[in-house]
């Protein structure tokens, strides 16, 4: 049985991730931190690693250059939810045998694991155009943010409805499931946190961007553990959220293709 340790200074994705290699028939430790990860390593010596980029007492980055230095046979499997090709070009190069971005197929790292060959990429088509407006439900209880962020979605074209709260969001995804949601992790009752499973669960196919303060950054990551895809900051910035909803449509006709 193949010894896996899984690094995320999350306790719920350590356990969440855990459970499912454990099922998959690895044998699994973990770790909360680049430090203890590498001290982990030097008593366990596994067969892979599973590493968060974005952790504290050594970063991602640093933890791969020392993992390799001290055993290049120890196999590494990088996840994050960063959505940065630069970063993802640097784990690689370091030596990371494949990088995931949060949240990703759990058969694709078990794949990797087992050192199975990705299945070869379709060849790219062109999206075929919709002769629909993409749709966009914005839920936010700051009604500045609203205010803010709705003119930008309006000169892209999309198709914008408005919620004030939690729950009138879930009854607009009842009403009719949009392409995107843009969810504010803080608002009067339900947060953005606890309604995002119900949104998940019954729109599926909708891809859901937090919006966040700079101060819940770390929630917000949390987040793409489960179910979200993205995050992006208040106040919000036209250009990244631009391309925070173009990743995610992009990710939607992938996966409505499949």
């Amino acid at each position: 049985m193949s010894k896996v340790l899984v690094v995320d200074d999350d306790a719920d994705v350590r356990e969440v991730i855990g459970d499912f290699l454990r099922t998959a028939g690895f044998e699994v430790e973990d770790a909360a931190n680049g430090l203890e990860a590498l001290m982990q390593i030097k008593r366990l010596r596994p067969a892979a690693v599973l590493l968060d980029l974005m952790m504290p007492r050594l970063g991602g980055l640093d933890a791969i250059k020392r993992i390799r230095a001290f055993d290049q046979t120890i196999r590494v499997l990088v996840m994050t939810g960063a959505q940065d090709a630069e970063l993802h070009r640097q784990a690689r190069a370091l030596g990371a045998a494949a990088v995931f971005t949060k949240p990703f197929s759990p058969s694709e790292v078990v794949a990797a694991l087992r050192g199975e060959a990705p299945p070869a990429p379709r060849p790219e088509e062109p999206a075929p155009r919709r002769a629909d407006p993409v749709s966009i439900l914005l839920v936010v209880g700051d009604a500045r943010e609203r205010t803010h962020v709705e003119p930008l979605l309006a000169q892209k074209g999309y198709e914008v409805r408005f919620a004030p709260d939690a729950a009138t969001g879930v009854r607009a995804v009842v009403a009719r499931a949009p392409d995107i949601v843009l969810l504010d992790i803080e608002m009067p009752g339900l947060s953005g946190v606890g309604v995002l499973p119900t949104i998940v669960a019954l729109a599926p196919d909708a891809k859901v961007i937090m919006i966040c303060e700079s101060g819940n950054v770390e929630l917000a990551k949390r987040t793409l553990a489960f179910g979200a895809f993205d995050y992006v900051k208040k106040p919000v910035d036209a250009a990244l959220l631009g391309q925070a909803i173009e990743s995610a449509l992009a990710m939607r006709r992938i996966d409505l293709a499949e």
